[in-house]
């Protein structure tokens, strides 16, 4: 368990693998972020939760290159992301999933998660299209990486299914195994239970636990469901209106004051949010 949660960024981590400095990002006269600052140790599973429109997404996109901030500066592995393009902070090693599914629904489950492999093929277009030696076991080794994210994530009985085909849950699962074939250090987790049903978040909890203690890939989840958030999270920052209001254990976080006020509306953050509280973000 991280240690000193209520420091200034978050859990005492001398050198955090993403370090998040006073964000700030402004939209149409309106603050979207206001001198955020969230740091996340290697190896952590940390959870961002907050009511609508709190900046959640918003941050997820500024660490990601969708969004430049206007203040602030964003570090991962000691390299300063801001200004990057999404595909050059893809290949440093960040990825994530999103509150609306981005995947081809007309290919099969296998054809979306070898997408995913794209940045780490060698062999040109050229010995692609003659099918060399070369290219044929690089094509080989994909696939047998693509086939470990297959049985990680129990989707053996629908690999050769079209996505657009599967149930909501199962697309938010081969979108995972999507943003697993990038080989991340980092994964960033938007909504992952969303239209998904009781018995499906049981089992999502377990592989966001295992991406940290099977594969060591740090996590950052972005959840409505504060019982799943509760349930896998070492540190928790709560956003309100583009400002970070708290942070801290899930202990912590149930009885601050200042996000029952702004989130919750109970007295307990493991009770039912008060209506009208569920959020996409």
């Amino acid at each position: 368990m991280l240690e000193d949660p209520g420091g200034r960024n978050g859990p005492a981590n001398v050198d955090p693998l993403l370090d998040v400095d006073a964000v700030s990002i402004v939209f149409g006269g309106v603050a979207a972020l206001a001198e955020v600052s969230v740091q996340v140790p290697r190896g952590a599973l940390i959870s961002l939760i907050g009511p609508n429109g709190a900046g959640k997404t918003t941050l997820f996109n500024c660490i990601t290159g969708v969004y430049r901030p206007d203040r602030g500066s964003i570090r991962f592995a000691g390299v300063d992301l801001v200004g990057q393009s999404p595909d050059r902070i893809a290949w440093r090693g960040i990825t994530r999933t999103f509150q609306n599914i981005e995947l081809f629904t007309r290919m099969t489950v296998l054809e979306n998660l070898l997408l995913g492999r794209h940045r780490h093929f060698h062999t040109g277009l050229l010995r692609a299209a003659l099918a060399t030696p070369a290219w044929w076991r690089e094509e080989v080794a994909h696939r047998a990486h693509i086939e470990q994210i297959i049985d990680f994530l129990d989707l053996q009985a629908l690999r050769d299914r079209r996505v657009g085909d599967l149930p909501l849950g199962r697309q938010r699962l081969v979108e995972l195994g999507r943003a697993l074939a990038t080989d991340p250090q980092l994964v960033l987790l938007d909504e992952p239970s969303s239209g998904m049903t009781t018995e499906e978040k049981d089992d999502l909890v377990f592989r966001i636990k295992d991406l940290r203690e099977e594969m060591g890939i740090t996590v950052v989840v972005v959840e409505h469901d504060l019982k799943l958030v509760m349930g896998i999270s070492d540190w928790i920052a709560v956003l309100d209106h583009g400002v970070k209001i708290a942070q801290g254990t899930p202990t912590q976080i149930q009885r601050h004051p200042e996000v029952i006020r702004a989130y919750l509306g109970t007295k307990d953050a493991t009770a039912p949010p008060a209506r009208g509280m569920r959020e996409p973000s």
